[in-house]
């Protein structure tokens, strides 16, 4: 089920930009590109934006609340498996936003992030940046035993290499994964999508949060704090790579209607072993929400089965499957708002971190 935001600051009901900020400059209405002078310093600003293939209704979605029109490059995949960009449209002097996803297949959308990238590159665009609603590999970010690589801080490099002049993305799952660029980096936090939502739809009196581990205490201390609630965790041990066992509940949930807290959500294991321990321990209710819906196999299929698990949120950064979308337990929650205005700000040299503080 996939929901619309009902209240939108500063979009029209058409879905176009009205005004994002009372300073901000209005784009003209030109497609496919659109123009910004600065009568000031005698300046123009182009403004494009190009649509990788890994989430293109999310791109559809941040290009009508921009009111600016998609540039779709030729992407062509040959026979060996190699990925062909070709840029058909004028991009020199061009600010270029390239919206681009690096979800399954992440190596295949990764590369055609980077050839996209080196193309605007060679087309000569005055910038470009890489919006990435969901950064693939951003659990691969330390070591965490011999002999094992830093995959986080390669796709950094990569696409620093490539030609990438900032990076815009969404709940990284480590914040650290900043200090890998030497590039400016944009985190966008969904959670006033979210935290919308579970005020209007989720939220009672015997509402309680909880972390699904002791890595995301923080993560949901700050959702409770917004909307006034207790907090609780779980103690699990990992046994192996997407295995994990709960083992504790720290804090009381008995007759609680409880929220889980998470960035993101792979194959469920976790979830739904975290939705197990707190109904067993007196939870009425059990609702999840998360950012990026990575659903890998078996996902779908323990989401739809599991009588603990009353309800998943997750948003659009990462496109479901056909097989996702017939389960009705999953709600689908809009980005492309903050991410509008994450771009917009960008380009108007506005602050982005003024989104959420």
């Amino acid at each position: 089920m996939y929901i619309q935001p009902t209240e939108i600051v500063g979009v029209s009901t058409s879905g176009k930009s009205t005004d994002f900020d009372s300073v901000m400059h209005r784009f003209e209405s030109y497609h496919p590109n659109h123009f910004f002078s600065n009568s000031l310093e005698g300046t123009v600003k182009r403004i494009v934006l190009v649509s990788g293939s890994s989430n293109t209704d999310l791109s559809r979605r941040i290009s009508d609340f921009l009111d600016v029109s998609l540039v779709d490059p030729q992407l062509v995949k040959f026979a060996n498996g190699e990925i062909f960009c070709e840029i058909e449209k004028n991009v020199r002097g061009a600010d270029v936003f390239v919206i681009q996803s690096t979800c399954t297949p992440v190596n295949d959308n990764l590369m055609e992030l980077l050839i996209t990238v080196d193309a605007l590159k060679r087309a000569s665009a005055a910038s470009i940046t890489a919006v990435i609603p969901h950064y693939g590999y951003s659990r691969q970010d330390r070591k965490v035993s011999p002999r094992t690589p830093i995959s986080a801080k390669l796709v950094a490099d990569l696409l620093t290499v490539a030609g990438t002049s900032r990076v815009i993305t969404m709940d990284l799952h480590a914040g650290q994964i900043q200090g890998f660029f030497n590039i400016p980096f944009d985190n966008i936090y969904a959670s006033p999508v979210l935290v919308n939502y579970i005020k209007n739809e989720l939220m009672t009196e015997n509402t309680i949060f909880v972390s699904p581990d002791a890595g995301g205490v923080e993560r949901v201390r700050a959702y409770a704090k917004k909307l006034k609630a207790d907090i609780a965790m779980i103690d699990k041990r990992r046994t192996g790579k997407n295995v994990a066992k709960a083992m504790n509940i720290i804090g009381d949930v008995q007759g609680k209607e409880c929220i889980i807290i998470d960035d993101m959500v792979d194959t469920a294991g976790t979830l739904i072993e975290a939705c197990r321990a707190l109904k067993e321990n007196g939870a009425t209710k059990v609702y999840c929400c998360t950012t990026h819906p990575v659903f890998s196999d078996p996902a779908i299929e323990r989401i739809s089965t599991s009588d603990e698990l009353d309800r998943i949120i997750v948003t659009d950064t990462i496109p479901l499957s056909d097989e996702a979308k017939k389960v009705e337990k999953i709600v689908v929650l809009s980005t492309a708002e903050l991410l509008s205005k994450a771009i917009h700000r960008t380009f108007n040299n506005d602050s982005v971190s003024s989104l959420f503080i």
